[in-house]
């Protein structure tokens, strides 16, 4: 399967657009962060759904020219090669796969390096953060990625804490995001800044997306407390998280893991000094708690969401960690922040 964004030369475009982006591809890059951000600019630059790049123009650089191949298997043919930085007004990074997207290209690394010192701000979807930090180029820049990895930013850069409790970070000329819906939503921003607010409430409307987010606006789950260099205790902490409606026992997931139950407690007591079945029920607590303070959502709902019972189950474990129920908790919670 093949997706070319090769326009028709018949398309009129305006020759001063009032937004300029150039994308460089990782390999096995996230098609999603791509294809919202992308849709975005192609919504914003005409009037409706017709796609001609007039108020704003993008294009897919690559030092080779040869397609992109992306972790969907969808490719990408790019456009033209990277060259001068100073004809775009942005120069967006699509990171891809943890293990596989690796580094970028030499060429394409001394690009972003000569797009800096000119002044191009540089933006980062999904993992593209990992690809500027690991070229250098984000010493001194908070940056933002998904809490799913927000493990692994920790365990590849030391010392440095990403922003893993919004969808986007914009910092002077750094610009990230935690990849998916985000990237509409940082595209958003962006098509406001250049061509105006109307233009980006339009373009979000085509897609179906009720209004823009701002970049405070929490993500859809959050990094955890327990850290461990120990990989497999990482690896069931993540199986935990993917599984918290589910709640499925200690046993199933060390057998999902390929380990039986008594080495996986022996590796968590030692890493954490607590046992699995303690970290699991830690790890549903705290989006119990996220849920409780950024949703309407019913107590029975969030019981649901984060595998209890039901809403006795949830509120008696609540009660006996916080020390009151979960609707008290929130109502303070609220208090707090409208006092702040």
């Amino acid at each position: 399967m093949r997706y070319d964004r090769d326009m028709p030369e018949t398309i009129p475009s305006s020759p001063n657009p009032g937004l300029r982006v150039g994308f460089l591809l990782a390999r096995n890059f996230t098609l999603s962060a791509f294809a919202n951000f992308v849709d975005m600019l192609r919504l914003s630059a005409d009037e409706g759904d017709r796609s001609r790049p007039i108020r704003a123009r993008w294009s897919v650089l690559a030092h080779d020219m040869a397609p992109i191949r992306s972790s969907s298997g969808v490719t990408v043919s790019p456009q033209e090669r990277p060259g001068d930085p100073q004809r775009f007004d942005y120069i967006v990074v699509v990171g891809g796969l943890i293990d596989e997207g690796g580094t970028l290209p030499r060429e394409h690394t001394d690009f972003l390096h000569a797009a800096a010192a000119a002044g191009v701000p540089l933006v980062g979807l999904c993992t593209g953060a990992f690809l500027l930090h690991r070229a250098g180029l984000m010493q001194g820049y908070r940056c933002c990625v998904s809490w799913f990895h927000h493990g692994d930013f920790l365990e590849q850069f030391d010392g440095l804490v990403p922003v893993s409790d919004r969808i986007f970070v914009v910092d002077r000329d750094r610009l990230t995001c935690s990849g998916g819906a985000s990237s509409a939503h940082l595209a958003a921003w962006l098509v406001e800044r250049h061509l105006g607010r109307s233009v980006a409430l339009k373009s979000l409307h085509i897609m179906i997306i009720e209004e823009a987010m701002q970049a405070d606006e929490p993500q859809p789950g959050l990094p955890s407390e327990l850290h461990s260099a120990d990989p497999l205790v990482r690896r069931a902490i993540l199986h935990m998280q993917q599984s918290l409606g589910l709640a499925p026992p200690v046993s199933r997931i060390a057998e999902g893991l390929g380990v039986g139950r008594r080495k996986l407690e022996r590796h968590f007591a030692r890493a954490l000094g607590m046992s699995p079945a303690e970290a699991f029920l830690r790890l549903r607590l705290d989006h119990v708690r996220f849920l409780l303070s950024s949703s309407a959502h019913s107590v029975t709902r969030i019981a649901a969401e984060t595998g209890f019972c039901d809403a006795s189950h949830l509120i008696h474990t609540f009660r006996d960690r916080e020390g009151t129920t979960p609707e008290a908790w929130r109502k303070a919670r609220r208090e707090a922040d409208a006092a702040a």
